[in-house]
């Protein structure tokens, strides 16, 4: 074996050594911008939204874009096209990407504050929840009582319940019901309520509709707080782990009618480690 072709074996071994281990890893970017640097860290257990971040960093994508959507108490967001150089005044959107990648839910990661997460279509638009990759946002959020925490499940959950319930509790099904109870045919009578009940108690536990925060939800959301209601929409694929002064500076701007803050917060970010 030649020399030339020893060498492309050892890069081709190299290669295939440091893809697995970035593969392993999560990685750690720095957001530089005129209000301070906030840390972030990409999970690997979302490895399409992580790869096509660092790729879009590495083409300097994000640099000299600004965070144009900042809502204290919700969210700061940043990324687009079409606030490179944007003018005082202009409203910002989606810029001219049409790129989007399917969505990486994954129950460990959720709207905390600090969350950086990627925006989308709306559902009428969008029914596959599709992320847009060109642009991102951050958690910003409050703190939420656990009462409240209770109220949303219950908001969510009640009606859900409702509509299942009627769907195989319908009118004949009661009618039949009630004719068995007058004739005091007990044993028909419970085979069938048996069968209604088990219907439905399956269909609502396995229900993806439901809503039921983790212990890990709750300590969050009741302590350092974030968006709740925005869980198994938009996928989380990182956090931030330092720099939550400068979420909460850039999130205190005063903005105008569109959300876009009077002083511009222009961003520049870095890959720290892959």
């Amino acid at each position: 074996m030649n020399l030339y072709r020893k060498l492309l074996l050892v890069t081709a071994f190299l290669f295939m050594v440091l893809t697995s281990y970035s593969q392993a890893t999560n990685s750690i970017i720095l957001i530089e911008t005129n209000m301070g640097n906030i840390k972030l860290m990409l999970y690997k257990d979302t490895p399409k939204h992580r790869q096509n971040f660092l790729q879009l960093i590495e083409n300097k994508h994000f640099d000299g874009t600004l965070f144009y959507r900042v809502i204290k108490g919700f969210v700061i967001q940043g990324g687009s096209q079409d606030s490179r150089n944007a003018p005082a005044g202009k409203m910002i959107g989606y810029g001219h990407s049409n790129r989007t990648i399917e969505s990486e839910f994954n129950p460990k990661y959720f709207h905390k504050k600090g969350a950086l997460a990627a925006p989308r279509q709306p559902d009428k638009v969008n029914i596959f929840k599709e992320s847009d990759v060109s642009q991102f946002y951050i958690a910003h959020g409050r703190v939420y009582t656990n009462e409240e925490l209770i109220m949303m499940e219950k908001e969510v959950n009640i009606p859900l319940r409702k509509r299942i319930v009627k769907k195989y509790l319908t009118k004949s099904k009661r009618a039949i019901l009630d004719s068995l109870k007058k004739e005091k045919k007990v044993e028909e009578f419970r085979k069938i309520a048996k069968n209604i009940k088990e219907s439905i108690a399956f269909e609502y536990n396995s229900s993806n509709e439901k809503l039921e925060f983790t212990p890990e939800q709750r300590k969050a959301y009741t302590s350092i707080g974030g968006v709740p209601h925005l869980d198994h929409n938009y996928t989380v694929f990182g956090e931030v782990i330092s720099g939550f002064n400068v979420l909460d500076k850039i999130a205190n701007l005063k903005t105008d009618t569109n959300d876009r803050p009077f002083q511009d917060v222009k961003m520049k970010l870095k890959i720290l480690k892959y």
